[in-house]
C-alpha cells in the first residue's frame, strides 16, 4: 500500500471547502499550498489545484489566470503520474474539463474567438472521456457553453 499524496489530500480539503462555500478558506489553503509546490512543482500537483482554485476565485480574469496554469501544467503531466495517484484514465481525460472551463472564461470576458478555439478544442478531446457521469457531465457542459457562444 502505498502512502497518500499529502499534498493532493491538502488540495481535497481545499477542495471540499469551496464545495461548502467556504470560498475564501479555501483560497487560502490553496494558496498555502501553491506557495510549497512552487511553479515549477509537480506538474499534477499543479494542475489539480490550479483547476480547483480557478472554481473559487471571485473574478472572471482571476479564474482564466488559474484556468491557464491548469492547463500549462497538464501538458507536463505524464500517464505514468496520474496512476501513481489514482487516476483512473489517461491524461487527455483531463482537457475537456479544461477547455471548457476556459471556453466559458473567455466567453464571459467577451473573447468569444478564444472562447470558440477552447470549445472545439474541448470537443476535440471528449472521446478521451467515459460514458459515465462525468463523461456526461462534461458534454453537457461543452453542448452549453456551444449554445451560448450561439446566441452570443
Amino acid at each position: 500500500m502505498t502512502e497518500p499524496d499529502v499534498t493532493m489530500v491538502r488540495i481535497g480539503e481545499a477542495v471540499e471547502l469551496g464545495r461548502r462555500g467556504e470560498r475564501e478558506a479555501a483560497r487560502k489553503l490553496f494558496s498555502e499550498v501553491w506557495e510549497e509546490i512552487g511553479v515549477t512543482g509537480d506538474p499534477l500537483h499543479r494542475c489539480a489545484l490550479a483547476h480547483w482554485m480557478a472554481d473559487v476565485q471571485d473574478e472572471v480574469e482571476e479564474e482564466l489566470l488559474w484556468d491557464l496554469r491548469a492547463l500549462e501544467a497538464a501538458d507536463l503531466v505524464t500517464d505514468e503520474r496520474a496512476r501513481q495517484a489514482g487516476v483512473a484514465g489517461s491524461v487527455s481525460g483531463f482537457y475537456p474539463s479544461l477547455h471548457l472551463n476556459l471556453g466559458d472564461a473567455y466567453r464571459r470576458l467577451g473573447d468569444l474567438d478564444r472562447a470558440r478555439d477552447h470549445l472545439e478544442r474541448g470537443r476535440a478531446a471528449v472521446g478521451a472521456l467515459g460514458d459515465d457521469g462525468y463523461g456526461q457531465m462534461i458534454r453537457q457542459g461543452l453542448d452549453r457553453l456551444a449554445d451560448r457562444l450561439r446566441t452570443a
